[in-house]
């Protein structure tokens, strides 16, 4: 019967998703920012407090200060969860600490900076019953989960092949050392982790593969490639994929191909038809059949022939734009209703329940450990290790 309070580490003036976090958690009127730890600078953090309009004695210059400051206050009062928008390397231990202290916790991904952080978030997740949120965006759109479904009801057949591509153009040149502050910590392997373009960009793809499909990765064949001179860290790879399913699969990412921005395609095949769906065109769910005419299905919370997945998700009548920030605020919706059940205590339904959680965080580390583990090994295949 109010609304969940939310406490932000990162993400102030100088900050590239932190506004992003806060647009998607308001849309539904079910979150308020309460407090913050808004950026390592103190004179940032509070500069961006009062921007948004936050009591100064809720502005904090540290994220340590935040959580122990909320823990204390009385539980009428005090945050419900902490969002965390830093780089991959200051994930971990905001996020170790607010569940230590009773507090959910919403994050970007990657989840974190290994594998092995990784895995301590999620037993600390499960020692605690607290819930953790990762904020993997495209599996917001409905179209997506419209693609799920079909999967799931046995549409499309026995699976058979996934075609997944992320191609970006941005760090086409050496951005990281032309004052560009984003290429700048994505391309440094003590900020950004083991691989960049699959920290980055391949996680969403590997995330997506899984997610549509319902099929897990069990073993890798993978290049990584730096093809900007002067780079410290691969900006370029490719992955041959296969799943628990017998489905085989092709994984794309690329930060260097110029001209693109956030190209995201995925291709689903099963024996009987396949599925298309292109985040360009966010909208659109492309259905090809094996012996029928092709269908093109449509978001639109009118449209009857779509999944409750789907329509729970969509947001504006048909021939309207389901858009970046509608997906972000999917993600954040389904995350608040399922703590306010939680809260309640009374049953989230699997609508609500259906956002990325501890679970993919831990996938999402270990894919990016098996892809450079198997770059670098003279093997063909390397088995997928958790």
């Amino acid at each position: 019967m109010r609304k969940l309070r939310m406490g932000m580490v990162g993400g102030g003036q100088d900050a590239f998703i932190g506004a992003i976090h806060r647009l998607a958690a308001n849309m539904d009127g079910l979150i308020e920012l309460s407090c913050g730890a808004l950026s390592i600078k103190p004179e940032t953090a509070l500069a961006s407090g009062k921007a948004l309009f936050l009591p100064e004695s809720r502005i904090y210059l540290t994220y340590e200060e935040m959580i122990k400051a909320e823990a204390a206050l009385p539980a009428d009062e005090k945050i419900d969860f902490v969002t965390i928008v830093t780089p991959n390397f200051a994930h971990f231990a905001p996020a170790m600490m607010a569940l230590e202290h009773g507090f959910n916790v919403v994050i970007e991904k990657p989840m974190t900076f290994s594998l092995e952080e990784a895995k301590l978030l999620k037993q600390k997740v499960e020692e605690t019953g607290l819930i953790l949120c990762l904020t993997h965006t495209y599996s917001g759109y409905p179209m997506v989960k419209q693609a799920k479904a079909m999967v799931r009801e046995g549409k499309l057949g026995k699976i058979r092949k996934v075609l997944v591509e992320y191609p970006q153009g941005w760090l086409s040149t050496l951005s990281e050392r032309e004052g560009n502050a984003q290429a700048a910590w994505r391309t440094d392997p003590k900020k950004s982790g083991k691989s960049s373009v699959m920290g980055d960009i391949g996680t969403h793809a590997s995330h997506l593969a899984e997610y549509i499909t319902g099929a897990k990765i069990t073993d890798v064949c993978a290049e990584l490639n730096t093809l900007v001179e002067g780079r410290l860290m691969d900006d370029d790879g490719a992955v041959l994929l296969k799943f628990d399913n017998g489905a085989k699969g092709v994984l794309i990412a690329s930060q260097v191909a110029a001209g693109e921005e956030n190209a995201l395609k995925i291709r689903v095949y099963g024996e009987k038809g396949g599925i298309e769906w292109f985040q360009h065109d966010p909208n659109t769910l492309m259905v090809r059949w094996l012996n029928e005419p092709a269908q093109i299905l449509r978001a639109g919370s009118n449209y009857s022939y779509l999944s409750s997945f789907a329509t729970h998700n969509c947001r504006t009548p048909g021939g309207h734009p389901e858009g970046y920030l509608e997906a972000f605020a999917n993600i954040y919706r389904n995350f608040a209703l399922t703590l306010g059940c939680k809260l309640d205590g009374t049953e989230p339904t699997p609508e609500m329940l259906d956002f990325p959680s501890v679970e993919d965080g831990v996938r999402g580390m270990a894919f990016i450990d098996n892809v450079v583990a198997s770059s670098q090994s003279d093997k063909k295949w390397t088995p997928y290790v958790l």
